[in-house]
């Protein structure tokens, strides 16, 4: 199975069939229900079909631009593809592409319209995600009244930022949540993470961010043992880690928070997905989640 998939009605499949192999594609005929089947096993789908029957049939699927497919309806005449989700992440990229054999992209996103940037695309040609999702809007609508500043920090650093900024880190797939003890030293914690990423089978270059909670700003050893595994680490305030449902029980409702490794794993992820439940190592917690 590829990360894109073509579906057509069975009148289009000749067509449908010349634009799987221009991406490399899987091809799926159409029949009712078929969006969510495909819906959670591929990144992104061509609809070669009116964008009436696309829309109706991914409309009841969709739960956030950050974790929905990219779709983009290609009109039966093969004149026009027209992202109609996720058009910055990765739907206005899949209309380009077919601009290979003669298909007109059509987009729609603010940004691109008026020539200008957009955080999702400057993360993609960096390789980077972005840590604070909901910055987005904010940004992208400034962009389109002017050009603003973009700071590359070279750490060791601190970077504090408003909600009207969006941080850009390395990406990963992986959000590993930490919890620890006062005064908790570097080496405990770092062996903690590694034997918590061996457990879970996940290698540290794949880790997006390390998270826990602003509680825990003066912990040099949390701190250190993150920058030892080359990682980025983030503090969460009590609302943010609040708002997540923390699956299991922690000792932290004596401090006013529901959790910390496992909500502040959950608050990062994009599919809000547990792969490894809170483990304890000694002093330290640690949950991942994607």
């Amino acid at each position: 199975m590829t990360g894109t998939v073509v579906v057509a009605l069975d009148r289009f499949l000749p067509s449908a069939r010349r634009i799987a192999e221009t991406l490399g594609a899987d091809l799926v005929a159409y029949t009712s229900g078929v969006f969510a089947d495909l819906f959670g096993r591929y990144d992104r789908i061509v609809a070669l079909m009116s964008a009436g029957i696309a829309v109706r049939g991914v409309a009841p699927l969709l739960v956030e631009k950050w974790r929905d497919p990219a779709v983009v309806v290609v009109s039966p005449d093969l004149r026009y593809a027209v992202p109609i989700v996720g058009g910055h992440h990765g739907g206005n990229d899949l209309a380009r592409e077919l601009a290979g054999i003669g298909i007109t992209p059509v987009i729609t996103t603010a940004t691109e319209t008026q020539g200008r940037d957009s955080v999702e695309g400057i993360a993609a040609r960096s390789g980077c995600d972005i840590v604070n999702r909901d910055s987005t809007r904010a940004v992208n609508a400034a962009m389109l009244d002017s050009d603003l500043p973009l700071y590359a920090i070279r750490g060791p650093a601190i970077v504090v930022a408003g909600p009207g900024v969006s941080i850009l880190v390395r990406k990963g797939d992986y959000v590993v949540g930490i919890g620890c003890r006062k005064g908790a030293p570097a080496a405990a914690v770092a062996g903690a993470l590694r034997q918590a990423l061996e457990q879970a089978g996940i290698a540290p270059e794949d880790v997006f961010i390390y998270a826990t909670t602003a509680k825990k700003r003066g912990e040099a050893g949390l701190r250190d043992a993150v920058a030892e595994l080359g990682g980025n680490l983030v503090y969460l305030d009590d609302d943010t880690l609040n708002a997540q449902r923390a699956p299991s029980p922690s000792r932290a409702q004596l401090i006013g928070l529901a959790g910390v490794a496992e909500p502040a794993a959950l608050a990062i992820s994009k599919r809000k997905e547990l792969v490894l439940a809170k483990q304890t190592y000694g002093c330290v917690t640690v949950a991942i989640a994607r």
